[in-house]
């Protein structure tokens, strides 16, 4: 007599499936580089995964790769300008995203989109870049000048607003140099570490009109963790919230055929 041959689970539920004539929804797996910091790569999940069950209902999920740096070295890097060095930590963490089987990328935070270059090299995968759903909702809202608040690498470089402006034909205000080190010193002292300040919110919100002061339609929360501390029921500016609309961004590519 011979041997049995071993059949896996996953064949029999498969092959189950298959009998009742179920059609299960095709799912891409995205490959997400977080903690930068955590505080927002937990909005990304929460986002994500809440839009999948709002397109498929019942019990699904989105199919996830989560990868979360120690922001402590990356945010060593950034300050001491060494941009290389983080870019190829986040090249060796694109690497093992795609080892794992990740079929796309997402960098969840915007500073270091400026590093993106550097996160794909070597790498196969396409990456779903946040200044591109942003500036799709900015263009769709009808607004073509916007004021920007972020850490001041994203304020102050050319990565961000260089991509609106060219790519999109967005112009891109900042805040005066003053206020851009509160933005700055707010979003590392503060929000990467949990803490939402009354003083702080009253902070932004003087910014924000005095964007709106330069000629900004509209504004971009232009750091991941930014929407923690301002909510659009605070301002009759209208608000762009990045992580949001780079989360519904990942739903919808996590979907397409």
């Amino acid at each position: 007599m011979s041997a049995a041959v071993p059949v896996s689970l996953d064949l029999y539920i498969s092959q189950f499936i298959c009998l009742l004539g179920v059609n299960l929804p095709a799912m891409k797996t995205l490959g997400i580089i977080g903690g930068m910091s955590w505080e927002s790569t937990v909005l990304y999940y929460q986002l994500i995964n809440r839009g999948i069950k709002r397109e498929l209902g019942g019990l699904h999920s989105a199919k996830l790769l989560i990868y979360s740096v120690d922001f402590a070295e990356i945010e060593a890097l950034q300050h001491a300008g060494d941009w290389d060095g983080a870019g190829e930590i986040l090249n060796n963490v694109a690497k093992s995203l795609q080892a794992a089987g990740a079929d796309l990328l997402l960098i969840a935070t915007n500073t270091m989109h400026k590093v993106s270059a550097q996160t794909l090299a070597g790498i196969d995968l396409p990456l779903l870049h946040i200044v591109d759903p942003t500036a799709a909702a900015i263009s769709e809202a009808g607004f073509d000048k916007v004021g920007l608040l972020g850490t001041g690498f994203t304020m102050a470089d050319d990565f961000y607003k260089g991509r609106m402006q060219q790519q999109h034909g967005i112009n891109v205000l900042v805040p005066n140099e003053a206020d851009q080190s509160v933005v700055h010193r707010v979003i590392y002292d503060e929000l990467c570490v949990g803490e939402i300040k009354d003083n702080s919110l009253s902070a932004y919100l003087e910014i924000i009109e005095r964007l709106v002061e330069q000629g900004a339609q509209a504004v971009i929360l232009g750091c991941t963790e930014i929407t923690l501390l301002v909510k659009q029921q605070h301002t009759a500016v209208l608000l762009f919230d990045t992580t949001a609309l780079h989360a519904e961004a990942a739903v919808t590519a996590l979907l397409e055929d």
